[in-house]
């Protein structure tokens, strides 16, 4: 594949699929730019919740746009956006083949979509639908938000406090529902591209993997690293970075709000409802190639029965879907 006419590749799909290790083995065969398109990755010293790539395999197949910032720092889809742009633009300079890995699909879209002009925050409406939440819950915040915006509503989970909150208050600035500013985006993806999706079509095996990583995180120390973040002083549950999945769930056990074993129980819970909110995106995108790892690894247990052989199975199926473009 000449690195002047391959398209950008997006590889995404739901959290625990294999992205990381198909990415890794897609770097050891071609001249690729890994790009990281990880919302919880970005964030400096959250390293074992975030999953993020070992130093051995960082050293291998080094990843853009991973500890770019502190948790304690902002960071929007807009900064993401302007910064993998030009990791993309560089890619390219320099004659390799960008590939932009992650299960964020919200920055993805504003890949390729571009972004909306979104009203600006307002701090003291943002601390009032805090307070409110905290009054009454975020399924009631859900339920409002269904009055004035049914469209995001629907597309909005319950539980997922930040993207409520944010859905919110646009509204109560613009008098007009984020469904509707995002109809007006500010510009294309400038490339040509193909997008794979890393799938399990058995839902119960996912969530198999998604109970053996999270045990796999714990044994490595995850706690460990929450009770680190918990006594900086600087942070608290409502920050984007505390907001990640895990991270709130033990830093609510470190507050005395749950026992260990409740907040392991719903950190795996969350995990597989962000697992679901992924596949539906991925399902609703009719442009997007979908590679079932499962069938991947199994094929190449046939031949070695080793973890490099599901490796190389799923790089032949990446690279052809990418080469066939």
């Amino acid at each position: 594949m000449s690195t002047d006419t391959a398209p950008v590749l997006f590889l995404l799909g739901p959290t625990a699929s294999g992205k990381t290790e198909a990415a890794i083995e897609l770097a050891a065969h071609l001249p690729v730019d890994i790009i990281s398109v990880d919302s919880a990755m970005v964030y400096k010293t959250m390293d074992i919740g975030t999953a993020k790539p070992t130093a051995e395999e960082l050293a291998a197949a080094p990843h853009a746009l991973i500890d770019v910032v502190d948790p304690a720092q902002a960071w929007s889809v807009g900064d993401f956006l302007e910064l993998a742009m030009a990791q993309i633009h560089q890619s390219f300079d320099n004659n390799r083949m960008p590939v932009l890995v992650g299960g964020t699909m919200m920055y993805f879209r504003a890949l390729e979509y571009g972004l909306a002009e979104l009203p600006q925050a307002i701090e003291e409406l943002r601390a009032e639908i805090d307070a409110l939440a905290e009054a009454r819950g975020w399924s009631y915040i859900h339920q409002e938000l269904d009055k004035v915006d049914p469209v995001s509503a629907a597309r909005i989970h319950p539980n997922d406090a930040q993207r409520l909150q944010r859905a919110l208050e646009v509204y109560r600035i613009s008098g007009k529902p984020l469904s509707h500013w995002h109809q007006h985006h500010n510009s294309r993806f400038p490339y040509p591209l193909v997008k794979i999706a890393l799938v399990h079509e058995d839902r119960k095996l996912l969530h198999e993997r998604i109970s053996l990583r999270f045990d796999r995180m714990m044994a490595n120390g995850f706690l460990e690293e929450v009770e680190r973040l918990y006594a900086r002083g600087d942070l608290d549950e409502n920050m984007p970075s505390m907001r990640c999945v895990g991270y709130r769930q033990l830093w609510q056990h470190l507050q005395g709000k749950a026992d260990l074993n409740q907040a392991c129980e719903r950190a795996q819970t969350v995990t597989r409802q962000l697992a679901k909110r992924q596949m539906t995106w991925i399902r609703s995108d009719q442009n997007l190639h979908q590679i079932s790892c499962v069938n991947a690894g199994q094929n190449a247990g046939q031949n070695s029965g080793q973890n490099s052989g599901k490796n190389c199975s799923l790089y032949r199926a990446i690279t052809e879907k990418w080469i066939n473009y």
